[in-house]
């Protein structure tokens, strides 16, 4: 009966760990942020769609998605969306986010406003 408790017991936990959000809020010198779990500021890119990255080849590896896992689930105002590779990557609010492969640090900001069409992703 023990064994059958600490077993539902984890596997609720392991439920809860599956739910959490894919990002946090930052504090940056251009005020909050949406990070990433290692606190490097997520982005967001004008010419993608809802639900619909439009960043792809060269554009990835500058601009790197915040990937999800295949038994990733969506939750609260995080969303996945298929990328044109059938890969996963988190979105918030229908906007997929990205690191900037030039910010070094955590809270670094350098991608904000690039070629006026990147933007940090804000809660």
């Amino acid at each position: 009966m023990r064994m059958i408790l600490s077993a539902a017991i984890l596997l609720s936990m392991v439920g809860v760990a599956a739910a959490a959000n894919p990002g946090m809020i930052g504090e940056t010198s251009k005020g909050k942020t949406l990070t990433d779990a290692k606190g490097m500021t997520l982005y967001v890119f004008d010419k993608d769609a809802t639900d619909k990255s439009n960043c792809n080849g060269p554009c990835a590896i500058l601009w790197p998605v915040l990937m999800a896992d295949a038994d990733d689930k969506p939750t609260m105002n995080w969303t996945i969306v298929t990328r044109d590779d059938g890969s996963k990557q988190w979105a918030y609010k229908t906007k997929p986010v990205y690191t900037y492969s030039k910010d070094t640090n955590a809270s670094d900001v350098t991608g904000d406003g690039f070629n006026g069409v990147w933007h940090i992703a804000t809660p």
